[in-house]
């Protein structure tokens, strides 16, 4: 069982705002972070790590991290911590990267093996691709055997198909090793796919903690589902009038009225709704 109730007072763009975070995680739980920046998610996972410092109280099973003046730090507390950046070493290889954590070859091979990087073990970080390096990130931080794995916004500079098979490799470490996850993620796919527990930060405050389908799926209207995007064109075609429609990596055109015509215009973000949930759906061709 972890319990975490920390309180740190954090300085951003628009001015101070007060992180104040109350939860406990089972063990083997898997939790997702969300929220908007400057929200807290990044600072909190640093407090856990005992990278920064604050008020309250940290506690992992029957040990103490966190108690007024009592300060764990992050090389004893039972740790990986997986960074944007990735943070590996330039003048190491992929083995000597994951060794200089732990000299456990056996262990170095099985996360190598199990993440399908075996075969390069020998090249240097520059030489690998970013989701390459990113693997070898996850098993840098497997190395040292933590109890908690700490993974902030891993999947962030990836295309959709690494992305996707990286999730897979992160679900199957997490069961393999009885590990107990927490994650900052600002995809609602990735959350529902991994995650146990969600927790929505804003401003430093829990507005929600619960399981991820009551987080993202309860809405207070009814509509189904909704995607947001921007007006990039509005063109007429024949008696129609057509939005185009940035949402995401992708353009769609979208028939509007002639009063939403009168309303919208270029640039604008808007919502896409539902409220009958019959949308069609066909399979993706594999290239």
């Amino acid at each position: 069982m972890m319990y975490i109730n920390v309180r740190k007072t954090l300085h951003g763009s628009e001015g101070g705002i007060n992180l104040e975070c109350e939860f406990e995680l089972k063990h083997k739980e898997f939790l997702a972070i969300s929220g908007p920046s400057g929200s807290g998610k990044t600072t909190l996972l640093r407090i856990i790590a005992g990278l920064e410092k604050a008020e309250g109280i940290i506690k992992v099973d029957n040990e103490i991290w966190l108690e007024n003046k009592k300060f764990l730090s992050p090389q004893k507390r039972s740790i990986g911590f997986v960074f944007q950046d990735y943070a590996l070493f330039p003048n190491m290889n992929v083995l000597e990267n994951l060794l200089f954590v732990n000299k456990d070859q056996k262990l170095a091979k099985r996360l190598l093996e199990m993440t399908d990087i075996f075969q390069l073990k020998n090249r240097y970080p520059n030489m690998l691709s970013g989701g390459q390096k990113q693997r070898v990130a996850i098993c840098r931080a497997l190395m040292r055997k933590p109890k908690i794995l700490l993974l902030d916004e891993p999947f962030s500079a990836l295309d959709p198909d690494m992305r996707e098979k990286l999730q897979d490799d992160i679900a199957l470490l997490h069961k393999e090793f009885g590990l107990t996850t927490i994650m900052i993620s600002h995809s609602p796919s990735e959350i529902y796919k991994l995650s146990d527990k969600m927790i929505q930060l804003n401003k430093g405050k829990i507005e929600k903690i619960d399981t991820p389908s009551q987080v993202l799926l309860k809405t207070d209207t009814s509509e189904k589902f909704s995607l947001e995007g921007m007006i990039i064109d509005i063109i007429r075609a024949d008696i129609l009038n057509v939005a185009i429609v940035s949402i995401g990596n992708r353009i769609v055109e979208i028939v509007i009225s002639r009063n939403e015509n009168k309303n919208l215009k270029i640039g604008d973000k808007i919502i896409i709704s539902t409220k009958a949930f019959h949308p069609n759906i066909r399979k993706k061709e594999q290239k």
